[in-house]
């Protein structure tokens, strides 16, 4: 199975909206940091939270479900790296919007124009 395949897979096995998924800021988060990184164990991750193991653990989970996130065991240590396939719907989606406002703040300044003449 190829890259490509393999998002395809991820994509489709989902089980959790990805716009649920990042509504929590803890989860906007952790994506950020998973991001900037090729992987990281919980607890790095861990560290850079006011709250525990388990709760860090449920967000990533819920990122997880939503194909954001892929883990793999190393020892017994669970890295954890991001999967940022699944945002091209958010992408879609705002994208969509973008054009939506990019055409009004287009008239609002022809409509100003007008009026300044």
């Amino acid at each position: 199975m190829n890259e490509n395949e393999n998002e395809n897979e991820n994509e489709n096995n989902q089980s959790r909206d990805v716009f649920d998924a990042v509504a929590d800021p803890t989860r906007r988060r952790l994506i950020e940091l998973l991001a900037g990184a090729e992987e990281l164990p919980l607890h790095e991750l861990t560290a850079q939270f006011q709250m525990g193991r388990t709760a860090v653990s449920k967000h990533l989970t819920i990122l997880k479900e939503a194909g954001l996130v892929l883990d793999r065991k190393v020892g017994r240590e669970t890295r954890f790296r991001l999967n940022a396939a699944p945002l091209r719907e958010i992408q879609d989606w705002v994208a969509f919007y973008s054009k939506f406002w990019s055409a009004n703040l287009l008239r609002l300044n022809q409509l100003l124009e007008e009026e300044a003449e």
